[in-house]
């Protein structure tokens, strides 16, 4: 193969449709425009989402949800990556430490997966309604 014999496959380029060139191109005239009107006429364009003046429907739907401007700060910590700790007392300092927090987290939440058998003392860390019971089974208790 050569630099000068490479052809694109067949059937790959085609000809630029050439419009308002006389009735013969099938396109003559109003160039597939139709007949008057804004976007007959050439800059005749408007923006994205304008009906005439009409309320836009993106403006007429209500507004929905909700969103946390404080997600990422919260970071999940595990049942057993708890257990694995060598301290008693556990708080958001001992867990980034750890590095069981990710670079960016103020605050943290215990998820009931995996299993803990000892006794911690949680300071300012949140817990699922599974998770506080698992710890407090095992006779750990939470601090505010």
């Amino acid at each position: 193969m050569e630099l000068n014999t490479i052809k694109p496959a067949a059937g790959a380029k085609h000809a630029k449709r050439r419009v308002g060139r006389g009735i013969g191109s099938g396109l003559g005239k109003t160039a597939g425009r139709g007949h008057k009107g804004q976007k007959s006429r050439s800059g005749g364009f408007h923006k994205v989402g304008f009906e005439g003046g009409q309320m836009p429907l993106q403006r007429r739907l209500p507004k929905r949800g909700f969103k946390s401007l404080t997600k990422h700060l919260t970071a999940e910590v595990r049942l057993d990556q708890l257990a694995e700790l060598p301290v008693d007392s556990v708080d958001v300092l001992t867990l980034a430490q750890a590095g069981l927090l990710p670079a960016g987290a103020k605050f943290a939440k215990v998820i009931n997966t995996g299993k803990i058998e000892r006794a911690l003392e949680l300071r300012g860390i949140g817990a699922t309604a599974g998770a506080r019971a698992a710890i407090e089974a095992a006779g750990g208790r939470f601090a505010e």
